[in-house]
C-alpha cells in the first residue's frame, strides 16, 4: 500500500463492498468503514456489516447512530410540513444522505482522514448530496466514487468481487435496498422502466395481515408521542408503528420524480409508518389551525421537502423555516384514530381540546349559532362587490 488512508461509506451492500476491495487492490490504498445508521439498521444488522468490513479486508470499521439526531433536526420539521415528494413519497433516503455525510465528515475530521469514499453512482440524486455536503463542511477533503469513475454495472461488480474471492449473491444483490428510520427504498430492473410492476418479493417486508384493525396515534405539539395510548419517545413511536403497519403493506408505492442532474427517477418504496403519521397529523392539522395556517404551512412544507431533496439542507434559510414550522405546531396536540387494510389505510376521526370544529359555534349545513340571516346577506354583497363591477365595466351583464 502507499499509505493513503480513506475511509469509506460502507452499507455492507454490492456498491460500497466493491469499492472496499477496489480502493484497496487496485488502488492500493488502506480502506477504514464507517456504517452511519440513521435507525434503520437493527444490532444484528450492524453486526452483519461490521463482518462484511472485516471480510472485504478494512483496516477498521466504525458504526455512526445518528438516529436521535436525525430526527430532531430533519425529521420531525418534514412531519411538522407533512412532507410528500410529488404526493407520494416521504424522503425518506434523500433526508438521511444529507445527515449520513455530515457524520462522515465529523467522524473523519476526528480520526484524520483527509479522503472520503461512497459507492454513489453517476446516475443518482446521492453523489450530489454526499458530495456538496463533504464539499461545503470539508472542502479540503478529496472525494473519491469508485462505482461513479469507472461507470461500472452491478452485473461487473459482482464478477469482479468473485475474482478476488468475494462471493456476493446475484440474487440478494437483484435489488438495491435502502433503508432507514423514515421508510426503505427498493431499487431494480423494474424501476429502471416506465411501466413494470415491482414484485411482492422485492419489498422487505412480508404483507401477512388480512381484514382491518384500529389503532389510535398521539401527538404533542405535532409529534407523534403515542400509540394505542401507550407513551414513548417519537422515535420509538415510529418504530413501533412501522412495526405494527408495514406487515399490512400499506405506505408502498413506486416514486417517479426528477432528479437533481436533471433525469427522471423511479424507484419503489415501503414506509408504513411515515406515511400514516403524514396523514394522521394532517388530519389533526385540520381541525386545530385556521385556514391561512394551513395555507402558508403547505406552501413552506413543500418547499422545504424539496429544498432537502435537493441537497440544500445546509442552506441557511432552512432553519427560517424550521422556525415557521415550529410555531404552528402549538396547537397540534390530540389523538388521531386509523384503519389499516391490506396496501392501505384511512383516518377514522380526531379528538383535540383544540379542535375548532364545535357545535357550540357552528354544525356545517346544520345550524349555526354565531351569525345571523342578515349578515349572511351583508356579507355575501360585499364579497362579490369588485365581481360585480368587474362584469358592469365589461359589459358581460348577469347573462
Amino acid at each position: 500500500m502507499n499509505g493513503e488512508k480513506v475511509l469509506l461509506a460502507l452499507s455492507g451492500g454490492l456498491d460500497t463492498s466493491f469499492c472496499a476491495v477496489y480502493l484497496a487492490r487496485e488502488r492500493q490504498m488502506e480502506v477504514h468503514s464507517a456504517v452511519v445508521n440513521t435507525g434503520g439498521f437493527g444490532e444484528e444488522e450492524l453486526s452483519a456489516i461490521a463482518q462484511q468490513a472485516a471480510r472485504l479486508g478494512t483496516a477498521s470499521h466504525e458504526t455512526l447512530d445518528i438516529t436521535g439526531e436525525y430526527y430532531r433536526q430533519c425529521l420531525r420539521f418534514m412531519i411538522f410540513g407533512n412532507v410528500l415528494r410529488n404526493r407520494s413519497y416521504p424522503l425518506s433516503v434523500s433526508s438521511e444522505r444529507t445527515f449520513q455525510a455530515i457524520a462522515l465528515v465529523k467522524y473523519a475530521r476526528e480520526k484524520g482522514f483527509g479522503k472520503l469514499a461512497h459507492g454513489s453512482t453517476a446516475a443518482g440524486n446521492d453523489q450530489v448530496r454526499f458530495d456538496l455536503v463533504i464539499g461545503v463542511l470539508a472542502p479540503e477533503m478529496e472525494i473519491i466514487t469508485p462505482v461513479r469513475e469507472l461507470q461500472i454495472s452491478r452485473e461487473e461488480e459482482i464478477a469482479y468481487l468473485q475474482k478476488q474471492g468475494i462471493i456476493m449473491s446475484a440474487e440478494k444483490a437483484k435489488y438495491s435496498i435502502n433503508k432507514g428510520l423514515w421508510g426503505t427504498s427498493v431499487g431494480g430492473k423494474e424501476t429502471l422502466t416506465s411501466g413494470l410492476e415491482l414484485p411482492g418479493e422485492a419489498y422487505p417486508v412480508r404483507v401477512t395481515k388480512k381484514g382491518s384493525v384500529k389503532l389510535t396515534l398521539g401527538f404533542e405539539q405535532g409529534e407523534p408521542v403515542s400509540i394505542n395510548g401507550k407513551s414513548g419517545d417519537p422515535v420509538e413511536v415510529i418504530r413501533k408503528l412501522e412495526e405494527i403497519a408495514a406487515p399490512w403493506g400499506t405506505g408502498r408505492d413506486v416514486h417517479v420524480g426528477d432528479t437533481i442532474i436533471g433525469i427522471k427517477g423511479r424507484v419503489g418504496f415501503e414506509a408504513a409508518a411515515a406515511r400514516v403519521i403524514i396523514d394522521a397529523h394532517l388530519a389533526l392539522e385540520k381541525h386545530v389551525l385556521t385556514r391561512w395556517q394551513l395555507h402558508w404551512k403547505e406552501q413552506v412544507g413543500n418547499w422545504y421537502g424539496m429544498f432537502v431533496h435537493e441537497a440544500q439542507y445546509l442552506e441557511p434559510v432552512m432553519r427560517d423555516l424550521e422556525e415557521f414550522l415550529v410555531s404552528s405546531q402549538k396547537n397540534v396536540t390530540g389523538e388521531v384514530t386509523i384503519r389499516l387494510r391490506p396496501y392501505s389505510h384511512s383516518i377514522i376521526g380526531v379528538n383535540s381540546r383544540y379542535d375548532l370544529m364545535r357545535p357550540e359555534f357552528a354544525s356545517y349545513g346544520e345550524m349555526n349559532r354565531l351569525w345571523s340571516a342578515g349578515d349572511v346577506n351583508g356579507f355575501t354583497k360585499i364579497l362579490g362587490n369588485q365581481q360585480k363591477i368587474w362584469y358592469r365595466v365589461n359589459e358581460k351583464g348577469a347573462d
